[in-house]
């Protein structure tokens, strides 16, 4: 039987952290058993706000190829690809900008929160704006029919169906299949410092390659209630980042829910719970760390990795090209 097909990625601007690690890596894990699995190793769209500094981009994809194989991506299960030596992607990107409007781009609840969030004001590289259509490319080159993405992101997969219906009306037949957006039911992690965001560029987040000390570090600096001042006062469960984060990786349920009942009504430190989870982290985040440091001796081998994942992806993107070209009824040679 033929398996769907799922398309995700990250872009290359470095280590990836446990934010992506709750909200995506766990369900790749899992994916690849039962689906097949494209991972894209995102430099292009990385670019989209980091064109200035290259070398940033050109050397995360490494990080990120290091990561997806230390945390358990199989090769052999899941294609490894690096976007910028698909063609096909940029090809189909620019056939799908004539059927989105740059009115429809700039109303992309996704876009205009980044738009926002990075300062650009009315300065938006080119680029940037026209990810959306870019990311239809990336989802309907490899005919994906499963885009695991953040809520957030959620409105990127309407706009490529959008785009994908178009496509489909304009030929007359079904060229492209819709995609269904896989949301992760542990949401977004916030920063260690509170923030609604963990981000690389933040400084706030945890990295999948984080040392013990960065660990301990990062549980001790983390936000808890500030009106907890002593341990035998009541506290808010809602909105701790501690409890936040036991909730997205401690596997015990039944003690976590104890632990969040004790600290309701007061006689639970800050100090204990703080200790649980980085208990949890270092355990969590050792083996992968272990396993990054020795993949990491063998650069070869993950570049071979990554070289076979994208010959194998490109020859796919470009058979969807071509069958988009023929479907709008353009010149064929």
């Amino acid at each position: 039987m033929t398996r769907p097909v799922v398309l995700t990625g990250d872009r290359t601007t470095g280590p990836l952290h446990i934010g992506h690690y709750a909200g995506s890596l766990l369900n790749r894990l899992r994916f690849q058993d039962t689906h097949e699995q494209f991972l894209l190793l995102a430099d292009t769209q990385a670019l989209t706000d980091n064109a200035h500094t290259p070398d940033k981009v050109r050397l995360g994809v490494m990080e990120v190829a290091l990561d997806y194989l230390a945390i358990g991506i199989d090769p052999a299960k899941t294609t490894i690809c690096l976007q910028s030596h698909l063609p096909a992607l940029a090809e189909l990107s620019m056939l799908y900008l004539n059927f989105v409007t740059v009115a429809r781009l700039e109303r992309n609840p996704t876009i205009k929160d980044e738009i926002r969030g990075r300062g650009f004001g009315r300065d938006i590289p080119a680029g940037f704006l026209c990810y959306p259509a870019a990311q239809a490319a990336d989802i309907t080159a490899f005919k994906a029919t499963v885009v695991p993405v953040g809520e957030d992101q959620a409105p990127l997969i309407e706009q490529t169906n959008e785009i994908v219906r178009r496509i489909n009306t304009t030929a007359g037949r079904a060229v492209l299949p819709e995609a269904q957006a896989v949301i992760p039911q542990a949401g977004r992690l916030p920063g260690v410092d509170g923030k609604a965001k963990m981000s690389k560029s933040g400084g706030n987040a945890i990295a999948l390659s984080a040392s013990p000390d960065e660990i301990a570090a990062a549980v001790k600096a983390m936000f808890t209630d500030p009106n907890h001042l002593r341990v035998e006062d009541p506290g808010r469960v809602e909105g701790n980042v501690v409890f936040t984060y036991l909730d997205a990786f401690d596997e015990d349920r039944t003690t976590l829910e104890e632990l969040k009942a004790q600290y309701r009504r007061g006689g639970l430190g800050d100090s204990k719970i703080k200790r649980r989870l980085e208990d949890i982290l270092q355990a969590l985040i050792g083996p992968t760390r272990e396993r990054r440091t020795q993949l990491a001796k063998d650069p070869a081998y993950v570049l071979d990795v990554i070289r076979r994942g994208t010959e194998k992806a490109r020859s796919r993107t470009e058979t969807t090209k071509r069958e988009v070209v023929e479907g709008l009824g353009l010149f064929m040679l």
